[in-house]
């Protein structure tokens, strides 16, 4: 396998570490600065330049992209994968788990425990976005802080309110969430590959510091995680788009609460507390991955005109229900179901005989035609323009 690492920190110890196991394994392996890349866009096939010459080929990628890097950096790997080169993480899983409350937003889609969190941007509404979590003591977090840098505890509702102020007087948006008192300055941080932990980690605090992070001066110990723990962490891995992730959890007092999910997490540390290869885990899995490149599904399905993919759910009431794929009519209406949703259960590819139930959500390539009957009906037509209003502006009535 011919790999490029790509990073800015050529003698960091993860770069050094992912490097020295690849050239252990036989492989071909290079670190390629990420702002040396230039992207081609001038001929039929997409391509890119190293330190301006034309890039030679790879089997895949690693990225290691700093958040200080983070558009470019995101660009080179999508540019990748236009070019069909393996990366365990896209360039939107990156983007996801960047940014705090995109990657919150997505995660509460799904299901995935975590603290109560408010995200507000009057000055009015942060004392109910407080109340909104569950009161002071309250955890404000700016939304592309790293290594637990821009993560403050307010002890009062008027401190936090004093300092969020100041944060939004200076065009920092923050997060407000719940502080969960058990975890006791402590955390997990869960090392997902592919659809595996392979190492996990209990960080914890020194002294009055709540950040558990090493970099904050806590501590670190090997733990061998839950299997509770471990399923929500592929799971919140896989839901951000990322195959290789630092999951970082709270032991809350009803199971695991997901803080933050990190596309380059570092290596030093759990390799330090748990003894394990983690950096050889990672290219192992890359190398087993490389013939199977990210695809971006939706788009490639829906080049066929008349043709896409949509989520047909199953609504109470649907004389669908208790029946089986082979009863529901799909195949027979040009309509074939790719996965199965149920919970937080996924069944890739279900059989003929798999059952229907209340709450099943399919998601189907076939016929828009055909499928569009199975979802909530909405106007099928565009509306006319209509002429404007003789008054186009209603008087100001204030906001309920």
């Amino acid at each position: 396998m011919k790999l490029a690492i790509l990073s800015r920190s050529l003698r960091a110890y993860s770069t050094q570490r992912l490097r020295t196991a690849a050239l252990d394994r036989g492989h071909q392996v290079k670190v390629l600065d990420t702002l040396r890349f230039g992207i081609d866009l001038t001929g039929e096939e997409p391509d890119l330049s190293f330190r301006g010459r034309q890039l030679s080929s790879y089997d895949a990628i690693l990225p290691r992209i700093g958040a200080s890097v983070t558009y470019f950096g995101t660009a080179v790997v999508r540019q990748f994968e236009q070019m069909d080169v393996y990366t365990p993480n896209t360039a939107n899983g990156i983007m996801n788990s960047r940014d705090k409350l995109r990657a919150t937003q997505i995660l509460s889609r799904h299901a995935i425990a975590m603290p109560a969190t408010a995200f507000v941007r009057n000055r009015d509404d942060v004392r109910s976005a407080i109340s909104m979590v569950g009161g002071a003591p309250v955890v404000i977090k700016l939304l592309e802080g790293t290594q637990g840098i821009g993560v403050i505890l307010a002890p009062t509702a008027k401190v936090a309110e004093a300092i969020i102020e100041t944060l939004h007087g200076t065009n920092q948006q923050v997060l407000i969430q719940h502080f969960v008192k058990e975890s006791r300055g402590k955390d997990i941080r869960a090392l997902v590959v592919g659809d595996r932990v392979v190492a996990a980690m209990r960080r914890r605090a020194q002294g009055d510091e709540f950040r558990s992070n090493v970099h904050r001066g806590g501590s670190v110990e090997g733990v061998e995680l839950d299997p509770a723990y471990a399923e929500v962490a592929v799971r919140a891995a896989h839901i951000m788009g990322l195959r290789v992730a630092g999951v970082d959890m709270l032991e809350g007092d009803e199971g695991p609460l997901v803080m933050e999910v990190n596309s380059s997490p570092g290596l030093q540390g759990i390799e330090a507390a748990t003894k394990l290869d983690v950096a050889g885990a990672i290219v192992d899995y890359i190398a087993d991955q490389v013939g199977f490149p990210d695809i971006d599904v939706r788009q490639r399905l829906a080049v066929s005109t008349g043709y896409g993919v949509a989520e047909i759910a199953v609504m109470s009431g649907s004389d669908m229900i208790g029946k089986t794929l082979a009863e529901s009519g799909l195949r027979e209406n040009d309509i074939q179901v790719l996965t199965l949703h149920r919970g937080t259960r996924v069944v890739p590819n279900p059989l003929p005989g798999k059952e229907l139930e209340d709450g099943d959500r399919l998601l189907c390539f076939g016929r828009l035609e055909n499928m569009r009957s199975l979802i909530p009906a909405r106007s099928r037509r565009p509306r006319r323009v209509r002429r404007l209003p003789k008054n186009p502006i209603l008087e100001h009535e204030s906001a309920s």
